[in-house]
């Protein structure tokens, strides 16, 4: 018995382990930045922090349309990935002015299904990459 639990555990570990190494997803070719988009582990992604950019600018508004563009970029990166957003499971939220955390709420719960809200984290910051007013990660499982 003990021989076939061991034979067993020899056979199991590598597709584990192989099971649950990292796929590093880049979603821009011709980004430099020392980081990757999305990473897949097994049934979950684990996406970089996003900005409320749209064709590499940051949207006009403040901190609602920046807040609605962020999570689109999630959505976007979430479907491409196969998730979506009922499958976030938990955010992380930076803001550059705590005093903003209520207009960004705003717009962050129309994202989300009511009562199927994300566990979720929120920062003030001294400041964004490009005087961005919030960015925000996620995790999520794949569908």
């Amino acid at each position: 018995m003990r021989r076939l639990i061991a034979a067993a555990a020899v056979l199991l570990v590598p597709v584990a382990v192989h099971a649950q190494a990292p796929q590093y997803i880049n979603t821009n070719p011709q980004s430099t930045a020392p980081f990757s988009a999305v990473v897949k582990v097994g049934n979950m992604l684990y996406l970089a922090g996003q900005l409320g950019t749209d064709k590499g600018k940051l949207v006009e508004g403040g901190i609602g349309p920046e807040t609605k563009q962020a999570l689109t970029n999630i959505k976007t990166a979430l479907e491409a990935n196969g998730s979506d957003m009922e499958h976030v499971v938990k955010c992380t939220v930076f803001l550059a002015d705590m005093k903003e955390w209520g207009a960004m709420n705003d717009v962050y719960r129309t994202m989300f299904a009511a009562g199927k809200f994300p566990a979720r984290s929120a920062f003030g910051t001294t400041g964004l990459a490009n005087n961005a007013r919030t960015e925000i990660e996620c995790m999520a499982v794949v569908k």
